[in-house]
Protein backbone atom coordinates (compact mmCIF):
# COMPACT_ATOMS: atom_id res chain seq x y z
CA UNK A 1 0.00 0.00 0.00
CA UNK A 2 1.45 3.57 -1.10
CA UNK A 3 0.14 6.65 0.34
CA UNK A 4 1.85 10.47 -0.47
CA UNK A 5 0.81 13.84 0.82
CA UNK A 6 2.88 16.95 0.25
CA UNK A 7 2.66 20.22 1.58
CA UNK A 8 3.95 23.97 -0.01
CA UNK A 9 6.35 25.52 3.21
CA UNK A 10 7.37 29.22 3.23
CA UNK A 11 10.86 28.83 4.44
CA UNK A 12 14.29 27.85 2.40
CA UNK A 13 14.90 24.41 1.57
CA UNK A 14 17.73 24.29 4.47
CA UNK A 15 15.90 25.40 6.87
CA UNK A 16 12.50 22.50 5.72
CA UNK A 17 15.94 19.66 5.53
CA UNK A 18 16.80 21.13 9.39
CA UNK A 19 13.74 20.42 10.28
CA UNK A 20 13.16 17.07 9.12
CA UNK A 21 16.76 15.81 10.15
CA UNK A 22 15.82 16.97 13.33
CA UNK A 23 15.33 13.31 14.31
CA UNK A 24 16.14 13.70 18.26
CA UNK A 25 13.90 16.39 18.47
CA UNK A 26 11.06 15.50 16.53
CA UNK A 27 8.70 15.08 19.60
CA UNK A 28 9.04 18.53 20.03
CA UNK A 29 8.14 19.72 16.22
CA UNK A 30 5.36 16.55 15.57
CA UNK A 31 2.04 16.26 17.80
CA UNK A 32 1.94 12.46 16.91
CA UNK A 33 5.31 11.70 17.99
CA UNK A 34 5.09 11.03 22.01
CA UNK A 35 8.83 9.76 22.02
CA UNK A 36 12.41 10.03 20.01
CA UNK A 37 14.66 7.37 21.27
CA UNK A 38 17.93 7.40 19.45
CA UNK A 39 19.44 3.81 19.19
CA UNK A 40 22.42 4.47 16.60
CA UNK A 41 24.35 7.38 15.82
CA UNK A 42 26.45 7.26 13.05
CA UNK A 43 30.18 8.51 12.83
CA UNK A 44 28.98 10.97 9.91
CA UNK A 45 26.03 12.31 7.61
CA UNK A 46 22.36 10.31 8.73
CA UNK A 47 23.04 6.81 6.90
CA UNK A 48 22.22 4.31 9.41
CA UNK A 49 21.04 6.85 12.28
CA UNK A 50 18.67 4.57 14.25
CA UNK A 51 15.58 5.26 16.47
CA UNK A 52 12.55 4.23 18.47
CA UNK A 53 10.02 5.94 17.42
CA UNK A 54 6.70 5.86 20.11
CA UNK A 55 2.97 7.41 19.08
CA UNK A 56 -0.31 6.93 20.39
CA UNK A 57 -2.59 4.75 18.21
CA UNK A 58 -6.12 4.01 19.26
CA UNK A 59 -5.39 5.32 22.52
CA UNK A 60 -2.29 2.89 23.38
CA UNK A 61 1.57 3.86 22.91
CA UNK A 62 2.91 2.37 20.12
CA UNK A 63 6.87 1.66 19.28
CA UNK A 64 8.74 1.00 16.09
CA UNK A 65 12.24 1.36 15.59
CA UNK A 66 13.25 2.81 12.62
CA UNK A 67 16.67 4.11 10.61
CA UNK A 68 17.42 5.77 7.52
CA UNK A 69 18.76 3.57 4.63
CA UNK A 70 19.37 6.11 2.02
CA UNK A 71 20.29 10.41 1.88
CA UNK A 72 20.33 12.20 -1.07
CA UNK A 73 21.46 15.55 0.91
CA UNK A 74 19.38 18.38 1.07
CA UNK A 75 17.00 16.56 -1.29
CA UNK A 76 15.74 13.43 0.51
CA UNK A 77 16.13 10.29 2.74
CA UNK A 78 14.08 6.87 2.80
CA UNK A 79 13.63 5.41 6.14
CA UNK A 80 12.85 1.56 6.96
CA UNK A 81 10.91 -0.18 9.90
CA UNK A 82 9.85 -3.52 10.32
CA UNK A 83 6.62 -4.76 12.65
CA UNK A 84 4.15 -7.52 12.75
CA UNK A 85 5.11 -9.08 9.19
CA UNK A 86 5.32 -5.78 7.18
CA UNK A 87 8.13 -3.89 6.06
CA UNK A 88 7.34 0.08 6.09
CA UNK A 89 9.69 2.51 3.89
CA UNK A 90 9.00 6.09 4.12
CA UNK A 91 10.53 8.85 1.81
CA UNK A 92 10.92 12.56 2.72
CA UNK A 93 11.18 14.73 -0.12
CA UNK A 94 11.94 18.83 -0.73
CA UNK A 95 11.96 20.73 -3.91
CA UNK A 96 11.92 23.84 -4.36
CA UNK A 97 8.53 25.42 -5.67
CA UNK A 98 7.06 28.13 -6.52
CA UNK A 99 6.37 30.78 -3.40
CA UNK A 100 8.34 28.12 -1.01
CA UNK A 101 9.30 24.93 -0.25
CA UNK A 102 7.43 21.07 -1.12
CA UNK A 103 7.93 18.69 1.25
CA UNK A 104 6.45 15.32 0.28
CA UNK A 105 6.49 12.51 2.41
CA UNK A 106 5.71 8.91 0.55
CA UNK A 107 4.67 5.77 2.82
CA UNK A 108 4.84 1.95 1.37
CA UNK A 109 4.08 -1.33 3.61
CA UNK A 110 5.13 -4.12 2.21
CA UNK A 111 3.40 -7.45 3.65
CA UNK A 112 6.14 -10.20 4.30
CA UNK A 113 5.11 -13.91 4.13
CA UNK A 114 1.67 -14.94 4.00
CA UNK A 115 0.43 -14.25 7.08
CA UNK A 116 0.99 -10.30 6.32
CA UNK A 117 -0.79 -11.11 3.10
CA UNK A 118 -3.81 -12.21 4.36
CA UNK A 119 -3.60 -9.34 7.27
CA UNK A 120 -2.64 -6.85 4.44
CA UNK A 121 -6.23 -7.60 2.50
CA UNK A 122 -8.30 -4.90 4.65
CA UNK A 123 -5.29 -2.27 4.79
CA UNK A 124 -6.96 -0.20 1.72
CA UNK A 125 -9.22 0.92 4.41
CA UNK A 126 -6.41 2.74 6.19
CA UNK A 127 -5.21 4.74 3.49
CA UNK A 128 -7.11 7.41 3.90
CA UNK A 129 -6.34 7.60 7.70
CA UNK A 130 -2.25 7.04 7.05
CA UNK A 131 -2.60 10.21 4.82
CA UNK A 132 -4.11 12.30 7.36
CA UNK A 133 -1.54 11.44 10.02
CA UNK A 134 1.06 12.20 7.22
CA UNK A 135 -0.64 15.25 6.48
CA UNK A 136 -0.83 16.35 10.02
CA UNK A 137 3.24 15.70 10.29
CA UNK A 138 3.80 17.97 7.44
CA UNK A 139 1.80 20.51 8.80
CA UNK A 140 3.69 20.54 12.37
CA UNK A 141 6.64 20.54 9.98
CA UNK A 142 5.34 23.84 8.31
CA UNK A 143 4.09 25.35 11.36
CA UNK A 144 7.60 24.93 13.27
CA UNK A 145 9.56 25.68 9.90
CA UNK A 146 7.29 29.11 9.29
CA UNK A 147 7.42 30.15 12.63
CA UNK A 148 11.37 29.71 12.67
CA UNK A 149 11.24 31.65 9.56
CA UNK A 150 9.41 34.44 11.28
CA UNK A 151 11.88 34.93 13.95
CA UNK A 152 15.06 34.71 12.58
CA UNK A 153 13.36 37.70 9.59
Amino acid sequence: MGVEAQVTINGSKAAVWAAITNIENAADIISGIENIEVLEKPANGLVGLRWRETRMYFGKPASVEKWITDVAENESYKTRAESDGFVFVTTMRISASDGGTTLTSSHDSHPQGIGARLRSAPRFLFKGVVKKALLRDLNDIKSAVEQESSITA
